[in-house]
């Protein structure tokens, strides 16, 4: 693990040091993906035995913090393979999938999401059967890694108030649009909407279908998104010096290690706030340098002020409100 630690770290100087050239980029470079593959890091909590780390919720939110703190914009664009690799790693998926099993633990196939199935409220995706498999229409509104994944990961709501997943190539095609966001910051990850127009989907390409219920999602799966925020905080703390965001980092930390479904939205909020405050503290700091575009606080606030929006679930956003002082404290 004392090899691993080494080139961990040396790859994550290595983002740090290319972070400002990203973030002016169209794109995250492809090297700075090859080398989280190198080190295994797509494949990080599969088995060890199939050339995965292994690693369980707690060390991978870890590096995922860490790695944010060196490059939002690269570690963004990673973590949504997540769902690909879980997928790929559960024995009931489908073969063409299970067939990718090797590459996609490598990084060689790496997968993208879209799950606004997923989410309370009306779809905004909806999956229909058809003899031959499945129909697509609707709209996914961020997309993100569009041209350097290969697989995006979909939920799309079914009928009877299901989810739908399914795998589909993340490339343009028959039945699918894309038009590229230009975002004021992560621009590089290449985030997109895609709008689907009766796209047809093999049946072998369907990963699963569940009751759509909210609240069945599992604190563990909100948790590592969390740490981005913290990776930003990380960021500041480093930069600062000694300060009381030191302490708050270490609390938030630990509010997301032990949320529970009910607490999740409060310690995913308070990550947030702590972000956003830490990147405002850090461009007090610096002084006038933080007006100038591409200065480390000038872009750590934008990244901040991003992640108050994403993945931002109702509860989530009521909680950030109340935070941040919009809303009632009552």
């Amino acid at each position: 693990m004392s090899n691993f630690s080494a080139d961990f770290n040396q790859v994550a100087e290595l983002l740090s040091n290319d972070a400002a050239r990203v973030d002016t980029a169209d794109s995250i470079p492809i090297s700075h993906l090859d080398q989280l593959a190198a080190l295994g890091l797509y494949g990080v909590f599969a088995p060890t035995v199939d050339g995965g780390l292994g690693l369980g919720l707690s060390e991978m939110s870890t590096f995922v913090e860490e790695l944010a703190a060196a490059c939002l914009a690269t570690t963004f664009v990673w973590i949504q393979h997540f769902r690909l690799l879980a997928a790929v790693l559960d024995p009931t998926g489908p073969p063409i999938l299970r067939n990718q099993y090797f590459k996609v633990i490598s990084g060689e196939v790496r997968g993208g999401v879209a799950l606004g199935g997923l989410q309370p409220g009306p779809a905004r995706l909806h999956a229909t059967p058809t003899p031959d498999g499945w129909r697509l229409d609707g709209d996914a509104p961020w997309v993100s890694g569009w041209g350097v994944v290969d697989e995006l990961f979909i939920a799309a709501r079914g009928p009877d108030n299901t989810v739908v997943n399914i795998v589909i190539d993340a490339h343009e095609q028959q039945g699918l649009e894309v038009t590229r966001h230009h975002l004021s910051a992560l621009n590089a990850s290449a985030t997109v909407r895609l709008v689907f127009n009766s796209l047809a989907v093999e049946s072998e390409r369907m990963v699963g279908q569940i009751p759509h219920d909210p609240s069945r999602e599992t604190p563990e799966g909100l948790r590592v998104n969390g740490s981005l925020a913290l990776g930003v905080t990380r960021r500041c703390c480093a930069l600062l010096g000694p300060s009381p965001f030191d302490d708050e980092l270490m609390s938030r930390r630990s509010d997301l290690d032990h949320a529970t479904m009910e607490s999740m939205a409060q310690a995913r909020a308070g990550a947030c706030e702590l972000a956003a405050r830490a990147s405002h503290a850090l461009a007090v700091y610096r002084g006038s340098s933080s007006v100038m575009s591409g200065d480390i606080a000038e872009r750590t606030t934008r990244e901040a002020a991003l992640l108050l929006t994403f993945g931002s679930r109702p509860a989530i956003k009521k909680a950030l409100l109340k935070d941040l002082g919009a809303t009632s404290q009552s």
